[in-house]
């Protein structure tokens, strides 16, 4: 064997630069169920069963262009971890070189380098072109900047790629359009959505889904349901049916929470996004088109794309740059334990009971309930940011390490102290009761700071305020709500204290 290509659970790109000159009469593709990487969080049964099921379609589409795929399923033999299951295989296929695209968690390529290297084995790592900039492209863009903040770099993305620009402006004059989006819905409701488009397991599926019962029966969240786009063609269909009938309203609504709608006007495509089942090019061109076409407006589409063009290039050039030195980050010192509701949803909270609730269910929250339901609440609580971490990684089926390290540590935890956002993303329950009907079915109150009726959300914002008054005093963003907790009396700030601390008493796991 000339080349065994290594095939990871979330690069299941065909256009992959592994595949650049491969020769069915020397070369090879491996991929492994590894019990380790499916456990190395306590991962939800469907996130399990989404990369499982993904890998075993994409394995036989391979075999069906006449490509040899030695494939490990989990159980023929077992192997705890991914560097395990490749020794096995050089043992048995001895290739004069190993290759791989690099991987998306640092941590396999130091545990596949070092396998080869045990092995004395060559080895040959490639660059990930799925996506639309290169790395190189965002260490340039960095260096001799004081901050990285996603605005510039997402022009400079417009300007390369010509995405809504005319000559070298934007379309409409403005590089966003965030003052025609993100609103809430009226007390009416969102009204009859159509449902996104689903995709019943077939037999490779099904299996899986046994498969999965079978060897983690502990692990949270359920497989009944699943209905994800595992393959290019579905993905394919999932786009048009989202472009079709939800990216209309999309950006108006994209910050919208409403009690029992889960998807609202969000297009699941996420999944198959970090799986590498489609390439942001496409989903971005795609959506161009459609405004272009008339189908849908401007600040609808500016508002989509600048979620993947934007944020999903800027979050992948944030993790390539620092790593894993995101995961010892903790500047406001956070040191809670993640709550044990968390893994259940059973809390007097409406907005966390729904919001983890249907994570539980789904394997899905929006990157607001993500943001400002449970990353506010672990913010405000003091929860340990890579604990919060390994939460978003272990529940949400679209999850890989190079997204929710920076998104999670550094956005939603401000564990960074401020390099991918210039303030802490903190808020009381009004804003949820804002976003939301949450505070409707809620025995709490989202004003009230003290007392049977005190929201936790409200109490924590203001404790956080108290508890880190002197860092944010001066801070340009922060410096107003901080005036507005020294307006409060001592006697009002014991309280609040007091209330918070018996609150994180009552909910926190013990050691």
């Amino acid at each position: 064997m000339r080349q065994l290509i290594v095939i990871l659970g979330d690069q299941l790109n065909r256009n992959s630069a592994v595949f650049d000159g491969f020769d069915p009469a020397q070369d090879a593709v491996f991929m492994a169920e590894a019990t380790g990487e499916a456990a190395h969080v306590w991962s939800h049964k469907l996130r399990i069963a989404l990369f499982f099921s993904a890998m075993r379609h994409f394995a036989a589409a391979l075999r069906s262009e006449g490509l040899t795929v030695h494939y490990a399923q989990i159980g023929s033999p077992p192997h705890g971890a991914l560097a395990d299951a490749l020794a096995a295989a050089i043992v048995v296929h001895q290739p004069q070189q190993v290759v791989w695209v690099s991987a998306g968690a640092e941590r396999l390529n130091h545990a596949l380098k070092a396998t080869c290297d045990q092995h004395k084995v060559p080895w040959k790592i490639y660059p990930d072109r799925h996506f639309i900039a290169t790395e190189n492209q965002f260490s340039d863009w960095a260096k001799g900047r004081k901050s990285l903040r996603l605005e510039y770099w997402y022009r400079q993305l417009r300007q390369q790629t010509g995405l809504l620009m005319e000559d070298d402006q934007p379309i409409g004059g403005a590089w966003n359009f965030d003052a025609q989006n993100r609103a809430a819905f009226d007390t009416r409701g969102p009204g009859l959505l159509p449902a996104p488009m689903g995709f019943p397991p077939d037999a490779i599926t099904q299996q899986v889904i046994e498969t999965v019962a079978r060897y983690f029966p502990g692990h949270p969240g359920a497989l009944d349901g699943f209905d994800w786009p595992i393959t290019r063609e579905q993905v394919e269909a999932a786009l048009e049916d989202f472009i079709t009938h939800r990216l209309p309203l999309f950006g108006h609504y994209q910050d919208a929470m409403w009690t029992d709608e889960p998807w609202l006007y969000h297009s699941r495509l996420s999944a198959a996004l970090n799986l590498k089942l489609i390439d942001p090019a496409t989903v971005c061109r795609a959506a161009e088109a459609a405004y272009r076409q008339g189908q849908v407006p401007l600040a609808a589409a500016e508002g989509f794309i600048r979620q993947i063009l934007g944020w999903r290039e800027y979050v992948r050039g944030l993790y390539a740059h620092y790593g894993d030195e995101w995961l010892d980050m903790n500047a406001l010192n956070a040191q809670h334990d993640l709550p044990d509701f968390f893994w259940t949803g059973d809390t007097p909270a409406h907005c966390l009971s729904q919001t983890i609730g249907q994570t539980m269910r789904t394997g899905y929250a929006h990157h607001i309930q993500r943001l400002m339901v449970t990353g506010l609440y672990c913010l405000l609580a003091g929860v340990r940011p890579r604990a919060v971490h390994e939460w978003y990684l272990a529940v949400y089926v679209d999850a890989v390490e190079w997204v929710e390290i920076p998104n999670v540590i550094g956005m939603s935890q401000f564990a960074d102290g401020g390099i991918m956002a210039s303030k802490p993303y903190i808020a009381s329950g009004s804003y949820i009761d804002r976003m939301s009907n949450y505070c409707a079915h809620c025995s709490f109150h989202p004003k009230e700071a003290v007392g049977a009726k005190a929201c936790p959300f409200t109490t924590l914002y203001w404790a956080f305020l108290d508890r880190h008054e002197k860092r944010f005093a001066q801070h340009p963003r922060l410096a107003l709500q901080v005036k507005n907790l020294q307006r409060k009396s001592a006697e009002e700030r014991a309280l609040i204290r007091a209330q918070a601390e018996s609150h994180l008493a009552g909910v926190m796991q013990k050691p």
